[in-house]
C-alpha cells in the first residue's frame, strides 16, 4: 500500500519558500524571482491568485530570456494541476523539459521527467513513464547523484505497486537503502527519502509474504521516524505492522496496531490509510470469526469507495466477504449491491492494473458472478406484486423518459467531450500561458513543398518568420490580410499561401481564426475578467470584427459556442 504514502512534494526541495513582505501583483517590475515564487505559494489553495503570479513569473522571465527561469515559470504552472487535471500538467512539464534543456541546472530537467513521469503512471501510460523515468535518471546521474536516488525510488513504487514486479521494485529499494546508509539519514534532507525506502522494503516483503523481514523493516522505520519525530511515518509504520500480523494471523496484535494507528490519520485525513486500516480491521476480525465487526469494517470500506472512486486491488477481497456474508443471510438485495459494486471495481482495475488477473482471480470467477447477479435479478423480480397492466405503463413510461433522458444525456456528454478536449488537450502542449508557441521546423522540407518549386532556403525563411509573428500574436491584427503579411514578411502571395497550405494545412483565413480561437481558449482559461465581458466585445479583444464571425470561426474549431465554453468554465472554477 505504498502508493498511499503521502508525496513529498518536489518544489519543497528544490525551492525553498522565502518569506518577504506582502507585495502586491501592480508592483511585480520590481520584484526578484524569489519574492515572486513566494507570493506564489503564500495565496496556495487561491488558483486565480497563484494563476497571477504565474503570469507574472513569466512575463519578467521571457523579458529576460532566461530559460532556466522560463522554465521554473512553467513549473509553477504545472503544480496547479498536479491533482485535479494530470494531462494538462503533463503538457506544462513538457514545457519546463523543452526550456531546461537549453539552460539545465541541479534539478531541471530531471526534475520534470520524473514528475512527468509520475503523472503518467496516475493516466495508467506505464510504458511512457517508464521512458520518461530513465530519462530522468540518465540527467540526475550526470547532475545530481541524490535525486537519481528519488527517481530509483519512484520506479520501485510504480513497478511492485503498478505492475506487480515485485522482485524488480526489492531490488530498486535495495540498491536506494544502501545509498541512504552512507549519508545523514537522519537529518532534515535525507530523513524523509531515506524511512521512505524502509516503508518501500517493508511493503514488498509484505507483498512477498516474508513477515520476519516485513516486521524487521517495521520496527526499524518506525524507530527512525521516532528519532526524527516523523508523526506521519509513526502512524503509516505502526499500520503497515498492523496488516502484517493480519498475514501472520496474529489478529489480536494486528487489531492493536490498527486501533493505535487509525486516530491519528483520521486527524491527517489521510483518507487513503483510512480504508487500509479498515480494511485490514475487517480481515482481523474475520480472522477472529467475529462476522459483524467484520461487516462493520468491509461496509466502510466501500463507503470510502462510494466517496472517493478509488481503490487498489490489495483491498478488493472485501467485496467478496460482504457477497457472501449477505449471500448466507438471505438478504438478496445486498448481495446484489455488492455483487454490483465489485463487478465495476473490476472492470475499473483490469484496465488500469498490469498484473490484475493474478489478483482478483483468487476472489471471484467474473462469469459466475455475472450469472448468480442475474439469478439475484430473476428472483426479486418474482417477489413483486406489480400488476401486470401496471409494469406495462410501467415499462412504457420508463423507456420514454429513459430514451429522452439518454438523448440529452448523450447531447450533454458529447458537448462536455469538447469542452474537455479544450481544457485537456491530449495530443498539443501549451507551451505559454497566454498562446501555443509553435516550434520551429529544422528538418528537410517536404517534397511536395519542393514540387511546388519554392526554395528550400525560402520556406525555411518563411517558416521561421511565421512563427516570430505567431509569437508576437500580430495575428489579433483586425485589419490583417495575406497581403498586408507578405509585404511585412518581404515575400509575395502566392509563397506565403502555398507554405501556409502545405505546413500549416489550411488556407490563409482558416490559419488566422484558429490563431485567433486557441489564443481565446487558453486566455478565457487564465483570465477570469474575460469571462465577464459580451462576445462583441471579446470578439474585438481577439482580432475578429463581429460577435457573428467570432462565434462562427470559435463552433468550427471546437464544435462548440464561446458561451457554453464560458459557461463551464465558471463552473469548473466554482467546483
Amino acid at each position: 500500500m505504498k502508493y498511499l504514502l503521502p508525496t513529498k512534494t518536489i518544489f519543497f526541495l528544490l525551492f525553498p519558500l522565502f518569506l518577504h513582505s506582502q507585495i502586491t501583483i501592480h508592483n511585480h517590475t520590481s520584484l526578484s524571482y524569489n519574492a515572486i515564487d513566494d507570493n506564489y505559494f503564500r495565496v496556495q489553495g487561491d488558483y486565480k491568485k497563484q494563476v497571477a503570479w504565474t503570469k507574472v513569473y513569466l512575463e519578467k522571465a521571457k523579458r529576460d530570456r532566461k530559460a532556466i527561469r522560463i522554465a521554473r515559470g512553467y513549473y509553477l504552472v504545472a503544480l496547479l494541476f498536479y491533482t485535479n487535471k494530470p494531462v494538462k500538467a503533463i503538457q506544462y512539464l513538457d514545457s519546463v523539459i523543452k526550456y531546461s534543456k537549453i539552460d539545465p541546472n541541479k534539478f531541471f530537467p530531471a526534475a520534470a521527467y520524473c514528475e512527468k513521469a509520475s503523472l503518467l503512471v496516475q493516466e495508467r501510460k506505464f510504458d511512457e513513464a517508464l521512458l520518461n523515468f530513465n530519462l530522468a535518471e540518465q540527467v540526475a546521474l550526470k547532475t545530481n547523484i541524490d535525486y537519481y536516488y528519488v527517481v530509483r525510488n519512484a520506479i520501485g513504487t510504480t513497478k511492485s505497486e503498478e505492475m506487480g514486479e515485485v522482485d524488480e521494485a526489492l531490488k530498486l529499494y535495495q540498491e536506494c537503502f544502501a545509498y541512504y546508509q552512507t549519508k545523514e539519514y537522519r537529518g532534515d534532507y535525507y530523513s524523509w527519502d531515506y524511512q521512505n525506502i524502509i516503508f518501500g522494503l517493508a511493503d514488498v516483503y509484505k507483498a512477498l509474504h516474508k513477515t520476519d523481514s516485513t516486521t524487521f523493516y517495521n520496527t526499524l522505520g518506525y524507530k527512525e521516524a521516532l528519532i526524527t519525530k516523523n508523526k506521519e511515518y509513526q502512524l503509516l509504520f505502526t499500520l503497515n505492522e498492523g496488516a502484517n500480523q493480519v498475514d501472520k494471523k496474529n489478529y489480536a496484535a494486528a487489531l492493536d496496531s490498527i486501533s493505535k494507528a487509525l486516530p491519528g490519520l483520521i486527524k491527517l485525513k489521510n483518507e487513503g490509510n483510512i480504508l487500509a486500516s479498515y480494511y485490514y480491521s475487517g480481515k482481523a476480525y474475520s480472522g477472529l470469526g467475529n462476522k459483524t465487526k467484520a461487516v462493520q469494517n468491509f461496509i466502510k470500506v466501500d463507503s470510502m469507495y462510494t466517496i472517493k472512486k478509488r481503490i487498489t486491488p490489495e483491498f478488493v477481497s472485501g467485496y467478496s466477504y460482504l457477497i457472501d456474508y449477505y449471500k448466507k443471510t438471505g438478504d438478496k438485495e445486498k448481495q446484489l449491491h455488492y455483487i454490483t459494486v465489485f463487478m465495476h471495481i473490476d472492470s475499473v482495475l483490469q484496465k488500469n492494473y498490469k498484473h490484475l488477473n493474478k489478483v482478483l482471480l483468487k476472489e471471484y470467477d467474473t462469469p459466475h458472478l455475472f450469472a448468480e447477479k442475474e439469478n439475484l435479478i430473476l428472483s426479486l423480480q418474482k417477489n413483486q406484486t406489480t400488476s401486470s397492466f401496471g409494469m406495462l405503463a410501467l415499462i412504457i413510461s420508463t423507456i420514454t423518459i429513459t430514451g429522452f433522458a439518454t438523448y440529452q444525456f448523450n447531447q450533454k456528454k458529447q458537448y462536455r467531450k469538447r469542452f474537455e478536449a479544450i481544457v485537456h488537450p491530449a495530443s498539443t502542449t501549451v507551451e505559454t500561458s497566454s498562446a501555443q508557441e509553435t516550434s520551429v521546423p529544422t528538418s528537410e522540407v517536404k517534397e511536395s513543398q519542393e514540387q511546388q518549386s519554392i526554395p528550400a532556403d525560402i520556406v525555411q525563411e518563411l517558416l521561421t518568420k511565421l512563427t516570430t509573428f505567431e509569437n508576437n500574436k500580430a495575428y489579433l491584427e483586425k485589419t490583417i490580410s495575406i497581403q498586408k503579411l507578405a509585404v511585412s514578411l518581404n515575400t509575395n502571395i502566392k509563397y506565403l499561401s502555398k507554405v501556409i497550405n502545405e505546413n500549416k494545412g489550411k488556407t490563409f483565413v482558416n490559419y488566422i481564426n484558429d490563431l485567433r480561437v486557441d489564443y481565446a481558449s487558453i486566455q478565457l482559461q487564465i483570465q477570469p475578467k474575460l469571462r465577464k465581458y459580451t462576445i462583441q466585445a471579446l470578439a474585438h479583444e481577439f482580432g475578429f470584427n463581429s460577435a457573428a464571425s467570432f462565434s462562427a470561426a470559435f463552433n468550427k474549431t471546437y464544435k462548440i459556442n464561446p458561451t457554453y465554453f464560458i459557461k463551464e468554465l465558471e463552473s469548473l472554477n466554482e467546483s
